[in-house]
């Protein structure tokens, strides 16, 4: 009896030291430019998510907000954003139409058709920065903006650019009594 209650607690503490195993590290510079693409994703889809549909065309009005984007462009600018940089790193012109100016196609309207194309969006940046190797890292591309940038440059403005419109988004979420999903995790 004894054995068996060692070897289930010895096959326990196995588990849990396994479990508890440091993700293994990255292979090379593209594979941590993924993994901080997912980490934004993982924040910014279910703060796009968290909005409900009838406040998508939320803007701030008191302060000094005037002009700036609802909620619904904040989403449809980093999507376009998104597929403007993974067309660029990927040497291709972006499968989708991403409308005049910065903030999206004016034919998506609804919460679901804007979400679906921040998704999308996300899904070919994760193609594109698949393609960032040790050998292309800092290789010269045209730039997102004009110019050139490195493979590396550009991968990194789309993940900070994405980062900075969360950080809106939080608070516009807030102003609606909303917790972003990434802050209740910490609760």
């Amino acid at each position: 009896m004894k054995r068996v209650v060692l070897t289930v607690m010895l096959l326990c503490c196995a588990m849990a030291f396994a479990q508890q195993q440091p993700p293994k590290p990255p292979a090379h510079g593209g594979e941590v430019l993924d993994r901080q693409l997912k980490l934004i994703e993982s924040e910014f889809v279910p703060a796009a998510e968290a909005m409900p549909a009838d406040k998508y065309d939320f803007a701030p009005t008191q302060g000094e907000f005037k002009g700036v984007r609802t909620f619904a462009k904040q989403v449809k600018h980093v999507a376009a954003t998104n597929y403007n940089i993974a067309a660029g790193l990927l040497g291709e012109k972006p499968p989708v139409d991403l409308g005049k100016g910065e903030d999206g196609p004016e034919n998506l309207k609804s919460k679901e058709e804007i979400v679906k194309f921040l998704k999308d969006s996300f899904a070919y940046a994760h193609k594109a920065v698949g393609t960032i190797n040790e050998k292309n890292l800092v290789e010269m591309i045209p730039g997102p903006f004009g110019g050139k940038s490195s493979r590396m440059a550009a991968a990194n403005i789309m993940i900070w650019h994405s980062f900075d419109h969360y950080g809106q988004m939080a608070v516009y979420l807030r102003m609606n009594s909303i917790i972003p999903p990434a802050s209740r995790q910490q609760q």
